[in-house]
C-alpha cells in the first residue's frame, strides 16, 4: 500500500474542519470519466460523514488522454485564487461534458469572476506551477491513474463505490 508523500498543507483546497478525525484525499482530472462518477460519491461521502471528514481534491490532469484537463485544473485554480475554488470545481465536474474555453469563461463569469483575467491566466500559464506540483506529489505518491484516494494518508486501492469508500473511512474514525 502506498502512502502520501506530500502532507496536506497551506496550498491544499481542504473542504471540512482541517481538525476532522479523517482525511479524504483524491487526486483528480476533470476530464476523466471516472473522475466525474466519483464526483457525486464524494458529496454523499461528505454529507454522510459531516464535520468527521475533510477532503482535499489535488490536480493530476492526464494531459495525453484528456486535452482538455490541464486547462479545466487551471480554470479551477484561477477561481481559487478568488475564494471559489470549490465552486468551479464543482461546476466543471457537472459540465465535464463541456469542458474547453468556451465553458470556462461562461463559468467565470456565473462566479462574479473576470473572464478577461482568466483569458489571461490560461495563456500566460498563470497556475500551471500548483497543478505540476500536485501531480508530481502524486507521482512521488504512486498515484498512477485518476480518481486516486488517499485516507488519512494510505491510498484506498479498492473500488470508490460509495460502500467502499464509506467502509473504509469509517475504520480511522472509529477511534474517535
Amino acid at each position: 500500500m502506498s502512502t502520501l508523500k506530500v502532507a496536506v498543507g497551506p496550498t491544499d483546497h481542504i473542504q471540512g474542519s482541517e481538525q476532522a478525525g479523517c482525511t479524504l484525499i483524491e487526486y483528480g482530472d476533470y476530464e476523466c470519466p471516472h473522475c466525474g462518477h466519483a464526483y457525486p460519491i464524494v458529496k454523499r461521502i461528505q454529507k454522510h460523514f459531516g464535520k468527521r471528514l475533510s477532503f482535499v481534491f489535488r490536480n493530476f490532469p492526464l494531459n495525453e488522454m484528456h486535452p482538455n484537463a490541464e486547462s479545466a485544473a487551471e480554470s479551477a485554480e484561477f477561481a481559487g485564487a478568488h475564494g471559489k475554488f470549490w465552486q468551479m470545481h464543482d461546476l466543471l465536474f457537472e459540465n465535464q461534458d463541456r469542458l474547453g474555453s468556451e465553458l470556462y469563461l461562461e463559468l467565470a463569469q456565473e462566479l462574479q469572476l473576470s473572464p478577461a483575467e482568466l483569458i489571461a491566466a490560461l495563456e500566460k500559464g498563470k497556475y500551471r506551477a500548483k497543478i505540476r506540483a500536485d501531480f508530481m506529489g502524486g507521482v512521488r505518491s504512486g498515484v498512477n491513474g485518476t480518481p486516486t484516494f488517499f485516507i488519512n494518508g494510505e491510498r484506498h486501492d479498492g473500488p470508490f463505490e460509495y460502500e467502499d469508500l464509506v467502509g473504509a473511512i469509517e475504520g480511522p474514525l472509529a477511534g474517535e
